[in-house]
């Protein structure tokens, strides 16, 4: 029984990011600007074009869960991969603002993601859950703290 509201608060602490679309949808306008305006290889082009709309369907398909302990990802309802957090050595996030790229270094190896979810959120529950894994932008302001 004392198993049951420890579930309940945990489900409570879950948090699944919102999906955000601008980044495939600015990789889809910057493909397809350059066929337009012939700039590079139609070929080029076209594959900058294709990666978006992959980016695109993945945004869609794609789930990022916060809980108390892991990091999840889900595919269509279904558990695709799991990140426990009590593995995560160090993260940072690249050009929030646009958005860019999500690092983060587990210890068996790096990883490094698009942001297709709400970035202001994404964020939040990294500093929430991991704030002191966070990589500052400068490497001199690490080794002054040590």
């Amino acid at each position: 029984m004392t198993n049951k509201p420890f579930k309940t608060s945990d489900s409570s602490k879950s948090v699944i990011l919102k999906r955000e679309i601008r980044l495939p949808i600015l990789i889809i306008l910057f493909g397809g600007s350059l066929f337009l305006i012939s700039l590079v290889n139609v070929w080029i082009s076209t594959l900058i074009t294709i990666f978006g709309l992959f980016l695109l369907i993945q945004s869609f398909i794609l789930k990022l869960e916060f809980t108390s302990d892991d990091l999840i990802v889900w595919q269509l309802g279904k558990e695709l991969r799991r990140f426990p957090f009590k593995k995560w050595l160090a993260w940072r996030l690249f050009l929030p603002s646009l958005p860019g790229l999500l690092y983060f270094r587990e210890e068996a190896s790096p990883h490094l993601l698009p942001i297709l979810f709400n970035a202001n959120e994404l964020e939040t529950q990294l500093r929430l859950k991991l704030g002191e894994l966070e990589r500052p932008k400068k490497q001199s302001s690490l080794q002054s703290d040590k």
